[in-house]
């Protein structure tokens, strides 16, 4: 291969003139595709670009802003707080997003300086994710940030000041790992009435989720907790729930009907995923056999059941009548120890469950074991759905895999179309 030769001086300084020559928004725009450490290396091209990454309005620091070969913690961390001290201090435009998120990060006390510091900016995004040790306790002055629209925080606890009257523009919550008190987390809600989305994943200190929020549209959430309940969420549309413990499920006698309190203020509810036990939770009360204002835009439905518990298999049905416009559905086997009674094994069978899902087009079927109720119902799908396209399968395990199989083509269909697709487990 031939070798090219080294570039002239000449060469050098003419491709340093086109750098140099770049428009300003052309510069903004390369360093804002670059990492923290790239975008402060562009000091060294030109005059021009001395500095320029000082103005980003954009600042993350991850795994990305340090490069280190030592695994000494202590090492680490007094490397990423230089570079964040040193990154701030030179900073001299607005910072609208400051993302803050590195494997080796703990709640170090310097976290509360650079928060103070970003206080005095328009602040538009906060995330703040700490990786390891103990929660770390939220500096008071975030809760002065009234530009934020974002707020993402990892491993954290929160105790805003009393002076504080919520976020006013905030739109997205994402809360993971948290500690916060039950007042707490209900007026951090209540307060922030442009809230669209809202993230809760393990935490602790309230077990009531009390969900107050006009705007609300989006709603994740896992974790232990003993009851939730809406109240003016008549726009949320996309929901997916979780609940981890089983043991946090009270079946008081006589108590009111957990499916009729959930959906009572989502009316509008279009993509439903119940994960874990929460299916447990709805089913305790009485169930009816459906909602009194069903489900009409309700599109696609994920359910983790377990089929030999009655009350399950109840409110399952109690949903699915209720979904006249379900065009996707998905369900996941939850397997536990015990044996259903033998009254119920053809629940699925009668005649009297008969209704038609006149628009589902796609089943996705997990983790079954081929028992009577698993089968039951799936037939009784493959009954009711008319225009059914595909219903895929996929078994827990590859015992009787081939008994299963030929029951399932033994199963009459409403629709011609419909092809069922057997996967591995």
């Amino acid at each position: 291969m031939k070798r090219e030769p080294p570039k002239s001086p000449c060469q050098t300084e003419i491709e340093l003139d086109r750098l140099s020559s770049l428009p300003g928004h052309i510069i903004d725009q390369i360093l804002s595709q670059l990492s923290i450490r790239d975008a402060v290396r562009t000091s060294a091209l030109s005059t021009k670009w001395r500095y320029k990454w000082a103005a980003l309005p954009n600042l993350v620091f991850d795994n990305q802003c340090i490069s280190l070969t030592s695994q000494d913690q202590a090492v680490i961390k007094s490397k990423l707080v230089s570079i964040i001290d040193h990154v701030l201090l030179l900073h001299t435009g607005p910072v609208y997003k400051f993302r803050l998120s590195h494997r080796d990060l703990v709640g170090v006390t310097d976290i509360d300086r650079w928060i103070l510091h970003l206080s005095r900016s328009p602040i538009r995004e906060f995330v703040l994710e700490i990786w390891k040790g103990q929660r770390y306790k939220l500096h008071s002055c975030l809760f002065s940030c009234q530009n934020l629209t974002h707020l993402e925080l990892f491993n954290c606890l929160v105790r805003p000041p009393s002076t504080f009257h919520g976020f006013k523009n905030l739109k997205s919550l994402d809360l993971q790992h948290i500690t916060m008190g039950q007042d707490v987390f209900e007026h951090l809600i209540t307060s922030c009435p442009l809230l669209e989305r809202l993230t809760l994943m393990n935490f602790d200190g309230f077990s009531h989720l009390n969900i107050d929020a006009p705007s609300l549209l989006f709603f994740d959430i896992g974790g232990a907790f003993d009851d939730v309940s809406y109240k003016n969420t008549f726009q949320l549309a996309l929901v997916s729930i979780g609940l981890y413990a089983k043991d946090r499920i009270s079946k008081r006698p006589g108590c009111s009907s957990n499916l009729l309190k959930f959906f009572a203020h989502l009316p509008h509810i279009r993509r439903l995923e119940i994960q874990s036990y929460f299916l447990k939770y709805l089913a305790v009360g009485d169930v009816p056999s459906k909602l009194p204002s069903p489900c009409v835009d309700l599109g696609y439905l994920s359910l983790r059941i377990n089929f030999d518990d009655w009350e399950e298999n109840k409110a399952a049905l109690c949903l699915l009548r209720s979904s006249p416009h379900l065009q996707e559905l998905e369900i996941l086997a939850r397997p536990e120890e015990g044996f259903p009674i033998e009254s119920f094994v053809s629940f699925w069978e009668g005649e009297h469950w008969s209704c038609m899902f006149d628009q589902l087009r796609l089943v996705k079927v997990s983790g079954i074991c081929g028992t009577r109720l698993e089968l039951g119902f799936i037939s009784f799908l493959l009954l009711a759905s008319p225009a059914l396209e595909r219903m895929t399968m996929r078994p827990a395990s590859a015992n009787g895999q081939l008994l299963m199989m030929k029951e399932l083509l033994r199963f009459r269909r409403a629709s011609v179309r419909a092809e069922i697709i057997y996967l591995d487990p």
